[in-house]
Formats: structure tokens, C-alpha cells, sequence
């Protein structure tokens, strides 16, 4: 059965409905500092009078979440005998979430990591409060150990349930609501030049992308219609990652963040500003089994997504938005290259 997707209008009456259609008598509440300040937190505080469901809350964890943080979530789910999960945040709230849900089914072990996912099979439900990462729409989540990122991944890790309420959107402060905007972008662009792309994961790109350039400016300023249109666009970006997988721009963005101090769409878009133009002088290498004129006429058709003629006018417009949002361009000393290099995850790579 596929997701579930719900548009929040005015109150989150779907949200009891759907939790006491899952049978559930106690909750898992992952979320991350700015739930008392949605619309959501509120109603959440009237979850148990109104429905007799209890919420256990976790967030015991932090951006870019640590291996030791889905521990302590795992062993608070199993102890407080949890019958789903429910998460409510960004990024990084949604993929403690998923990391419980997918080694829930096991006692928690220091070393969980290392083997595959046991599935707790409770129904996982999403409220992403951010419009980027489209983490509520994907089947994977990203966690570190020891510093070192892995990208956990499952087939049935897609949340059951995604709540998508734009009013979220309201309290971001304009450095965030411009950084993830540009990571559902970059979403979008590189599910075009992905090995992994298809038609379906094209069409959710195009259409990602689209609602991304023709809402920035309002988004931007408060637009209430605007926000809709980018939550709704992150959620269609995620939906293309879910598909094709991102590449190279996020193979080598993680160490970025890290290194400057900037987020993860800011650096995604730092890679993908250059990888584009990059790609573009360098179809020979392609590695696509589908060969050059595919990727040729993929990237084409991506500059045309961008409003544009072709890839170069595309590639061009992607750097000018970059430059228009006044995102911040790192000095990097030479120490920082062979971290940087280092730091590159292969399993994104080869996407591209």
C-alpha cells in the first residue's frame, strides 16, 4: 500500500483520526526544539484527552544524528512498548524516527549499525516542519558514527503517513528557509542527471523544480500560498530522490556543513553549482548504461525544467538564483582539500 499524504488546512483533526485508526495506545513522539511553536505542538498537548493515545517524547538528538542517539530511542520505544511512531521536525528528527522504526524489532546493541535492519513494523508517520530535505517521502535516513556519515536504507521505511503543514513554515528563520529550499532543489536537479533516474522520477523532479522557482520570492517574503507551494515541492523532490537516489552534490556535501559551519542545502548547493557546468564539458565520461546522448539530452531537458533553453542557460540560472539568495561562498585552506576529498561518500557518487 502506498504513502499516505495529508494537506494540512486548519486543524490536525486527520492526525487523531489516522493515529487512532492504527489501533496505537502509546506513541513515540521523535521531535526536535520547534514543536512548541507550530500549530501542531498545541494540539499534540490535547492528544491523550481527546483520544486516550499517549505520547512517550524523544529528542535525545541532534542535526546530523549520532549512532548513539537511535540507541537510547530504541531502547525507550521497546521499554515504553510503543505501537508507532510519530515524528515531527526536519531532517533530522525524521531520520532518528526511521532509525528506530527499522532496528526497533531487535534488542538495541551498540554495534546495530553493523548488521541489517530489523523492522519494528509499527506504522512510522512523518510531519516534516521544514520544505527540503523530503525526508517523510524516501526510504533512506543518514546517521554518523564516529564522525563517519552511513546511509541507512530500507524498502519499507517510506513513513506509512506524511502531514504536511505549511503553517510549520511561519517560524524558519530566512537563512534556513533559503538553505532548504535549495536542498529540495538540488533534490530536484540531480534526480535529472542520476544513473538511477526514470521517467516517474523525472516528472516528480520537473514539477519540484517548477513550484521551487516560481514561489521562491514569495515563500521568501511570507507568502502563505507560496510556503504551500514549497512544502509541497520538497515533498515532490523527495519523492524523485526516493527513486533515483542523489548523487555526486551529495556525495561530497556532508564534510562541507562540517567544516564551515554552513547546512546541508547550503552545501549541497555549493557542490551542485559547480558539478553542473562540471557535467556538462564532461558528457564523454559518462557512466549511465543508457550512454552520452542520454545524459546530453537529460541535462537539456533539466535547463528547460530550470525555465530555460538548454543545460548551459539552466546551469547559469542555478548559479545566478545562488548568487541572488546571498549564500555564502567558504574560503577553503589547502589542509581542507584532502578532508573534503576524503570525506566523499561512494555510494552517492556512483549515481552520478
Amino acid at each position: 500500500m502506498g504513502q499516505e499524504v495529508y494537506r494540512i488546512q486548519t486543524d490536525w483533526s486527520p492526525l487523531d483520526a489516522y493515529l487512532c485508526r492504527t489501533g496505537a495506545r502509546t506513541v513515540l513522539l521523535v521531535h526536535g526544539g520547534s514543536l512548541r511553536r507550530l500549530p501542531i505542538g498545541a494540539w499534540l498537548d490535547g492528544l491523550e484527552a481527546r483520544t486516550g493515545i499517549r505520547l512517550v517524547p524523544f529528542t535525545a538528538f541532534r542535526p546530523d544524528p549520532d549512532h548513539s542517539s537511535v540507541t537510547a530511542g530504541v531502547e525507550l520505544f521497546r521499554r515504553e512498548d510503543c505501537g508507532a511512531v510519530l515524528a515531527v521536525g526536519g531532517g533530522s528528527a525524521i531520520d532518528v524516527a526511521k532509525c528506530i522504526w527499522l532496528y526497533g524489532g531487535a534488542d538495541p546493541d551498540p554495534a546495530w549499525l553493523d548488521r541489517p535492519p530489523a523492522p519494528c513494523g509499527v506504522p512510522l508517520i512523518a510531519v516534516p516542519t521544514t520544505a527540503g530535505t523530503g525526508s517523510e517521502a524516501t526510504h533512506f535516513a543518514v546517521v554518523y558514527r564516529d564522525g563517519r556519515k552511513y546511509s541507512v536504507a530500507h524498502p519499507d521505511a517510506v513513513p506509512c503517513a506524511a502531514f504536511l503543514d505549511p503553517r510549520s513554515l511561519r517560524s524558519l528563520p530566512l537563512y534556513q528557509k533559503k538553505s532548504t529550499l535549495l536542498d529540495a532543489l538540488c533534490h530536484g536537479v540531480e534526480s535529472f542527471w542520476s544513473v538511477g533516474s526514470t521517467e516517474e522520477s523525472v516528472g516528480y523532479a520537473r514539477e519540484a523544480i517548477g513550484r521551487i522557482l516560481r514561489s521562491v520570492d514569495g515563500y521568501l517574503s511570507g507568502g502563505e500560498a507560496e510556503a504551500a507551494e514549497m512544502m509541497e515541492a520538497a515533498h515532490l523532490a523527495g519523492r524523485a530522490i526516493d527513486i533515483g537516489k542523489t548523487t555526486a552534490g551529495h556525495a561530497m556535501c556532508y564534510q562541507i556543513d562540517k567544516l564551515y559551519g554552513v547546512s546541508h542545502g547550503h552545501a549541497a548547493a555549493l557542490a551542485d553549482r559547480a558539478l553542473w557546468p562540471w557535467t556538462l564539458s564532461h558528457t564523454d565520461r559518462c557512466t549511465d548504461p543508457r550512454g552520452e546522448a542520454h545524459l546530453v539530452s537529460a541535462l537539456d531537458a533539466l535547463g528547460e525544467a530550470m525555465g530555460e533553453k538548454d543545460a548551459a542557460s539552466g546551469a547559469a540560472a542555478f548559479g545566478r538564483l545562488f548568487d541572488r539568495l546571498g549564500m555564502e561562498i567558504p574560503k577553503a585552506g589547502e589542509g581542507d582539500y584532502a578532508v573534503l576529498t576524503a570525506s566523499v561518500d561512494p555510494v552517492r557518487l556512483k549515481n552520478h
